[in-house]
């Protein structure tokens, strides 16, 4: 999976269209190989970020949990924290 796509379920607030957009055009960027695709590609392109973002708001919108929501900033937190180790050598 890229590194870039994070987790967008069971967050408070919920992800937002911008953040579901973001991971969709990380997703096609990954599967087709190509950040920016030629001019003959970008229609193409553009159209599955649109579906594939689409779709996944569905997910997030019908996915259901007992957990508590997570809170944004502690999980930044968290991942700082992680990234400080992996790369302070």
């Amino acid at each position: 999976m890229c590194r870039n796509i994070r987790q967008l379920h069971n967050f408070e607030p919920p992800a937002t269209r911008d953040e579901v957009t973001a991971a969709a055009l990380q997703y096609v960027r990954k599967v087709s190989g190509s950040s920016k695709p030629s001019q003959a590609n970008q229609e193409a392109f553009d159209r599955a970020v649109r579906e594939i973002a689409h779709v996944t708001q569905h997910l997030l919108d019908d996915l259901v949990t007992a957990a508590p929501p997570k809170d944004r900033e502690v999980e930044a937190a968290k991942a700082r924290a992680r990234a400080e180790v992996r790369y302070a050598r």
